[in-house]
């Protein structure tokens, strides 16, 4: 099976609800994609409103990667920045495939579309992230090309007693 890429996709609502199911999923499953299980998709409703508003908004743009039955596998955000000493790369976030998916290869193929996407915005030299440590992430990053360029030791808390570090990587795209 291959995910299908779309890049700044139509969002309607069973795109809108298909990305709201993956995100808790993938949250429920342990991934570090900004809350920390058990969520419902109500707990991650608004931040996902406010994703695609700054989608509608035109300063962030939507990556999805769709299985062979159409459904929401794999997404990713692109954001413009709005600094103008800074506009000349774009932050990824929001990086997820499905966890029954996870370690067949959609990871890279998710982040190969992303870099894809990436290199279609003009002036754009290279693509951030953050990731949270203690998940290892930074070496699958690190497995796509991108190069570890920051760390803010315990800036994430999880849980009372469990923070995480705050891992910035950096892909130049030239």
């Amino acid at each position: 099976m291959t995910l299908t890429f779309t890049f700044d996709p139509v969002v309607d609502p069973a795109l809108r609800d298909g990305v709201l199911e993956l995100w808790a999923d993938v949250t429920n499953a342990g991934g570090a994609v900004g809350f920390v299980a058990p969520v419902t998709a109500d707990d991650i409703r608004p931040a996902l409103i406010g994703q695609l508003t700054a989608v509608a908004d035109g300063g962030t743009r939507l990556l999805v990667g769709h299985d062979a039955d159409g459904r929401v596998a794999a997404t990713a955000f692109l954001t413009h920045n709005t600094h103008r000493l800074q506009r000349h790369w774009v932050w990824a976030y929001t990086v997820m495939v499905h966890p029954g998916l996870q370690g067949r290869g959609y990871g890279r193929d998710l982040m190969a579309a992303v870099e894809a996407a990436a290199r279609t915005l003009d002036g754009i030299d290279a693509i951030r992230l953050g990731c949270r440590g203690g998940h290892g992430l930074e070496r699958f990053y690190e497995a796509c090309g991108y190069k570890e360029v920051g760390r803010v030791p315990q800036a994430i808390r999880v849980a009372p007693g469990d923070d995480r570090d705050d891992i910035t990587m950096l892909l130049p795209l030239h």
